[in-house]
């Protein structure tokens, strides 16, 4: 399976951007859909998780500006980002865990780069 994260680009501060993760194929069981983010010379960090029971959470920094949701149909992941700062800029990931038959799999797609400009 193959994740594929477009929508990234350069904003200016306070602008808004959509990003959306498809699969290649649909998952079954998937347990949790997320996004990451590396920004550079630091670590990935979570941003944004949603799991297969509707629970969602943010990294603080995050809070009131991001919203994540799923079409878990087509396991399917977005982020809206609105009220950009230069402190978001950073590479992308989405994340998608799967538990199926008792076998915990982890997907990652390839990144898609977020650069807010002050």
């Amino acid at each position: 399976v193959q994740l594929q994260a477009f929508g990234g680009g350069l904003v200016q501060a306070g602008g808004s951007l959509r990003l959306s993760c498809a699969t290649s194929r649909n998952i079954a069981g998937v347990e949790i859909m997320a996004w990451y983010r590396q920004a550079p010379g630091k670590e990935r960090e979570l941003v944004a998780i949603i799991t297969s029971g509707g629970a969602i959470n943010y990294v603080d920094s995050v809070k009131g500006r991001f919203t994540i949701s799923a079409d878990n149909g087509k396991s399917t992941v977005y982020l809206q980002m609105n009220s950009l700062k230069p402190e978001d800029t950073a590479v992308y990931y989405c994340n998608i865990v799967q538990r199926r038959l008792g076998i915990r799999t982890v997907y990652w797609g390839q990144g898609t780069l977020v650069t807010v400009s002050s």
